[in-house]
């Protein structure tokens, strides 16, 4: 066999190494997106779908109180927890009977049971070097102690709803659905055009 024989029959090679190439960039891009949509629908279902379901609440820690432990942007998951049996040592998390009445989850360091049955609290964060300076009264029969913490979930999600970065992701997904659309198209007329050349020679 002459090398331009050789030569004629690898030919359909190189026209099919840009093929493969837009095939693998194709498969990759459809994986990181179904990891991404995987992941959406994962954090969908944990904050929106399982506190319905399973009962547990979620809220985002905001300072540093609860270091090294809890951070901020951490999720704490909480589950509900009798009153009664609140003890000192439960992370609770509970509104502050001051001030905003935020939401805070902070250490039980101290119970207070009062003769009319209701059950009264004093926390402190394992940061702060001081009590918390108020008494919170629990209201109802439940508390919501602290089970789970999920690492910067939370700041994660702030980013995500910033307008900024909601504006970019649209453009880049708008981006990439573009360019994997025309990636197939050019790909459909690479096949459509080599077994055109491969007929118009007769000895490939």
């Amino acid at each position: 066999m002459s090398s331009t024989e050789v030569g004629r029959h690898r030919a359909p090679v190189v026209h099919d190494a840009p093929t493969r190439r837009r095939g693998r960039t194709r498969r990759v891009v459809t994986v990181l997106t179904d990891l991404v949509l995987v992941a959406c629908l994962l954090t969908f279902a944990f904050l929106a779908v399982g506190p319905h379901v399973l009962g547990y609440r979620t809220s985002t820690m905001l300072t540093g109180s609860m270091e090294p432990g809890i951070s901020p942007g951490d999720v704490v998951v909480t589950t509900a927890k009798p009153t009664s049996e609140v003890e000192v040592g439960d992370v609770v998390t509970y509104h502050i009977p001051v001030e905003d009445h935020r939401v805070e989850t902070h250490r039980v360091v101290e119970v207070l049971h009062h003769r009319d049955g209701s059950v009264a609290i004093r926390t402190q964060g394992d940061n702060n070097d001081d009590v918390d300076p108020w008494t919170a009264t629990l209201q109802g029969d439940e508390v919501w102690e602290m089970r789970a913490v999920v690492p910067k979930l939370g700041s994660a999600i702030r980013v995500l709803r910033s307008p900024a970065v909601q504006h970019g992701i649209f453009w880049v997904a708008f981006g990439g659905m573009l360019l994997l659309g025309l990636s197939t198209i050019w790909s459909k007329d690479q096949d459509d055009q080599v077994p055109a050349e491969q007929e118009g020679d007769p000895s490939a």
